[in-house]
């Protein structure tokens, strides 16, 4: 009988890694095959796969929020055109589809969002009136919210494009400042450009930032246990309970929501795990933020419970109404 998958028969065979085009992909796809090229023994290839988030040029909440990064990744995955694929973790969308199983998730990096901005400015430094790009709705809520409770007077303009177009905004003079996340410009090794990053108490990131995906079809189940090796106990647990709360609102990938799973170190032990989450509406007016804390979940069920938990106390402060719904 023939052994098809992935680390059966054609042991002499690349493993095919299937991931967008973008530089920034490339480069955290280019860190995942190493890991997994030493965990496997195999060699791993980059199979590029053009998305249609990476085509269109319409805003993300205009065609469906990041979800269209990945489902060309997963129809190549299921059509078995690559063998594993790596996302941005904040691009799933919260339901896991049949035939396929997050893997791994690998050691977050910075989940913090930061400022590149002219002159060196950091946030707090910015002139009066000064424009700030980014295409997430969940960003412009935080930033203006915080602006108006500090007296400072901001607009933030929506922009779209790879790490080089939106930096590009600023080296051109169209914008004093955009905002990105810090995971990206690490992996990209561009932490330099950073004028100044966000602190989480006044911006928080978006569900899985700074997280990676590792995905493969459910029945390479050798495969699947390989890449298990690269997944982070603790990482995990943390964006379960930030995707249960994503998911719970019943919230898309591209609407205001933020979400951090903090752990809480008490002298070398992780005893607790702090969930916070943010709704607003874009032009900052209205922002539902709250926090729980509690022992670290011991599952993938009991990180979700968390995330439910504290959605549904969102929701009952009035999140539903700042989420681009009939305001209730």
């Amino acid at each position: 009988m023939t052994d098809n998958s992935p680390l059966g028969a054609g042991a002499d065979k690349p493993l095919r890694l299937g991931t967008r085009r973008s530089k920034l992909a490339m480069a955290q796809s280019g860190h995942v095959a190493d890991a997994v090229s030493e965990v496997t023994g195999r060699a791993v290839e980059l199979v590029e796969i053009t998305t249609y988030g990476d085509t269109s040029r319409e805003h993300l909440a205009q065609i469906g929020g990041t979800g269209v990064f990945v489902a060309a990744l997963r129809d190549a995955l299921l059509r078995g055109e690559v063998d594993f694929a790596v996302h941005s973790l904040k691009d799933l969308p919260t339901a896991q589809p049949e035939g396929l199983v997050l893997a791994a998730v690998p050691v977050r990096e910075d989940p913090r969002d930061v400022l590149v901005a002219r002159d060196g400015l950091t946030f707090e430094q910015l002139p009066s009136g000064a424009r700030i790009g980014t295409g997430s709705p969940r960003r412009m809520a935080q930033l203006n919210a915080y602006a108006r409770n500090h007296g400072l007077d901001i607009e933030t303009v929506a922009i779209r494009g790879n790490v080089d177009t939106r930096i590009g905004f600023v080296r051109s003079g169209e914008l004093d400042a955009v905002v990105l996340a810090a995971a990206g410009l690490s992996r990209l090794g561009r932490t330099g450009e950073v004028t100044d990053f966000l602190s989480v108490d006044t911006v928080l990131p978006a569900p899985g930032q700074g997280a990676l995906a590792i995905e493969c079809a459910a029945s390479s189940a050798d495969l699947a246990a390989a890449l298990a090796e690269l997944d982070d106990p603790y990482t995990r647990v943390a964006v379960t309970a930030e995707r249960a709360l994503l998911a719970a609102l019943e919230a898309g990938c591209s609407a205001p929501v933020g979400a951090l799973a903090d752990l809480l170190v008490d002298g070398q032990a992780v005893n607790e795990l702090r969930l916070r989450g943010v709704v607003g509406s874009t032009d900052g007016s209205s922002l539902v933020q709250l926090s729980t804390t509690g022992p670290v979940p011991t599952s993938q069920d009991d990180a979700a419970a968390l995330g439910r938990e504290l959605a549904t106390e969102m929701l009952a402060k009035g999140a539903a109404g700042l989420m681009g719904e009939r305001a209730l």
